[in-house]
């Protein structure tokens, strides 16, 4: 795929999806360990990113795709079950996906952290599903797609 302006790591597909995505809608970005073809057996579309990070993703995602600045959280990560809270466990790519979503907002915003369950559910109901590999626990991102105003549609 070769288009001026557009990342190559974006393939046809995920492009497709994300250009069919209106206001609301959700893109989850899933890590190695998360069962994909069973959350899309349940209704969102299945597009294979395999052997790509999400921070890398994400990055070039976030150039085309508005988050949606109407919720207070755009963003949501799946929260530490409680015995890796007890543990002290960390997840560091949290921070690199923070500054992501955060440059492009333009502000200091954290992540809704949804527990493990309720995010499988949340993720059954989003209109796609990015089968990435990030490898990272916990790696799993849910991004919230915004609208565009009218002026800047044009360019």
């Amino acid at each position: 795929m070769v288009l001026k302006g557009i990342p190559a790591v974006l393939s046809p597909e995920l492009l497709y999806a994300l250009a069919k995505m209106g206001h609301g809608d959700e893109l989850v970005l899933a890590d190695v360990n998360f069962p994909v073809s069973s959350v899309c057996g349940h209704g969102p579309k299945e597009i294979r990113a395999d052997g790509h990070g999400i921070p890398l993703l994400l990055e070039a995602i976030l150039k085309l795709f508005p988050l949606d600045t109407y919720v207070s959280c755009p963003a949501a990560v799946m929260a530490l079950v409680e015995a890796d809270v007890r543990s002290g466990l960390e997840v560091p790519v949290w921070r690199r996906y923070s500054y992501l979503v955060n440059k492009v907002l333009q502000m200091q915003q954290s992540f809704e952290e949804v527990e493990r369950f309720a995010f499988y559910e949340r993720a059954k109901k989003a209109f796609a599903v990015v089968a990435t590999g990030e490898t990272s626990i916990y790696g799993n991102l849910i991004l919230k797609k915004g609208s565009i105003p009218a002026n800047q549609l044009t360019e």
